[in-house]
């Protein structure tokens, strides 16, 4: 064989193998996202939460009962959120940040802003 050829071969040979690899290289929709707040099972996920001072949190209700999030010192009040409703707050001091579901007082949640 020359050389010519042996290099193709192993250029295709490689190709294959290549193939039938799985490459997995996670896309920006597949990354967490670090400012939201699921709401599922009647638990905020997750909790704590701790961003940047600046950032945006979205609280997303993925349960079949309305949910609030609502600041234990009253910094920020969401209305009853149905199922696949948001609520969102910009937090522009650092601190702790406790708040509840006012609907199911068990359900409780914290942010830290850094």
């Amino acid at each position: 064989m020359n050389s010519r050829r042996t290099q193709m071969v192993l250029t295709a040979v490689g190709m294959v193998t290549l193939g039938a690899m799985e490459v997995y290289v996670p896309s920006v929709a597949d990354t967490a996202d670090s400012t939201k707040i699921i709401v599922k099972e009647f638990m905020f996920n997750p909790t704590p939460l701790t961003v940047k001072v600046g950032s945006t949190v979205t609280w997303t209700n993925m349960d079949d009962e309305p949910h609030t999030a609502v600041s234990d010192t009253g910094l920020f009040k969401s209305g009853g959120m149905d199922t696949n409703e948001s609520f969102s707050f910009k937090f522009d001091k650092p601190g702790t940040y406790h708040y509840t579901c006012t609907i199911h007082p068990r359900m409780v949640g914290t942010i830290v802003v850094q």
